[in-house]
């Protein structure tokens, strides 16, 4: 479900979440990346719709 998602839409996904979950980089699907709090903070702001699941 993720990989179409971030065909279509940029998926950032929350560093410290990825860290205490021992989730790293290298096994994110193509098209997400790692995102601070800062700029989800900021991307949140921004956005008109966001989706957390």
């Amino acid at each position: 479900m993720l990989k179409g998602v971030a065909r279509q839409a940029r998926v950032v996904l929350c560093g410290t979440c990825m860290d205490a979950r021992g989730l790293k980089d290298a096994g994110l699907v193509a098209g997400a990346e790692r995102g601070t709090m800062a700029q989800l903070a900021g991307l949140t702001a921004e956005a008109d719709k966001v989706l957390v699941f």
